[in-house]
C-alpha cells in the first residue's frame, strides 16, 4: 500500500478524541496496534451482525482499548465485547478507555489471564468476530481454539500472522516461522472456512466461518 493511500485514508478518518488517547497510551506501554485500516476493517466485521442480539466479539490482546473500540462501534448497543490478556494493567486501561468513550461497564468483560487458558471455556457458535493478537507459536492452536466459538458468518482475525511474507522465504527454519506456516496452512484446510489474506500490519489473516 502505497504512503499515499495510506496518509489519505488516514486524514480522512473520523477519529474519536478517545481513540487517539487509546492509541497515546498504548504507544506509552509499548505495544502495538492496528492500523486505522485495519481497525476500520473490525468495526465493518462487526457490524456485520449488530442487529442480532446475541451479538459478541473477542479481543485477545494487549492493546484491548484500542481494538476494542473499533469493534464496540461496530457491535451496535446490545453486542458485548471480551478482552483476554494477563496483564491485569493493560485490561484496567482498557476499562477505562471503554467508560471515558460512553460504553456502559456491561458492554465488555474482562478475563485476565493466558489466552489459551481462557478461550476454551467461551460459548461454541457464540462470537461475530475474534481478534487475536499472539505470538506465532501460538497460532495453530488458537486457530483450533477459537475456530468453534465463531457464529455463523462469523470471522476470527490474526494480526501479523504472516511476519511480513517471510513464509515464502524456504530458507526461514526459525520456530516463529514454521509455526506461522503451518497455522496458515491449517486455515487453509478448515471444513467451511473462507480465508482471507491481506497486506494490512505484517500480514492479516481473516478466517470466516461460511
Amino acid at each position: 500500500m502505497t504512503d499515499a493511500l495510506r496518509t489519505y485514508i488516514e486524514s480522512t478518518s473520523d477519529v474519536s478524541e478517545a481513540l487517539a488517547t487509546a492509541r497515546r497510551d498504548a504507544e506509552e506501554f509499548g505495544l502495538r496496534v492496528p492500523d486505522e485500516m485495519t481497525g476500520q476493517l473490525l468495526t465493518t466485521l462487526a457490524a456485520a451482525s449488530a442487529n442480532d442480539r446475541s451479538t459478541g466479539a473477542v479481543a485477545v490482546t494487549p492493546a484491548a482499548g484500542v481494538v476494542g473500540l473499533y469493534l464496540l462501534r461496530g457491535l451496535g448497543d446490545t453486542g458485548t465485547l471480551t478482552c483476554i490478556d494477563p496483564e491485569a494493567e493493560h485490561q484496567t486501561q482498557a476499562r477505562a478507555t471503554f467508560r471515558d468513550a460512553g460504553f456502559a461497564p456491561s458492554r465488555a468483560r474482562f478475563l485476565p489471564s493466558r489466552p489459551l487458558d481462557v478461550m476454551g471455556r467461551l460459548a461454541n457458535g457464540a462470537y461475530q468476530v475474534i481478534y487475536v493478537e499472539v505470538p506465532p507459536v501460538e497460532l495453530p492452536t488458537v486457530i483450533t481454539t477459537a475456530w468453534p466459538l465463531l457464529t455463523q458468518g462469523g470471522t476470527l482475525v490474526l494480526a501479523d500472522a504472516l511476519l511480513d511474507g517471510t513464509l515464502a522465504d524456504e530458507s526461514r527454519r526459525d520456530r516463529d516461522t514454521a509455526a506461522a506456516r503451518e497455522a496458515d496452512e491449517l486455515a487453509r484446510s478448515l471444513e467451511g472456512a473462507l480465508v482471507t489474506r491481506l497486506p494490512l500490519g505484517a500480514g492479516l489473516t481473516l478466517i470466516t466461518r461460511a
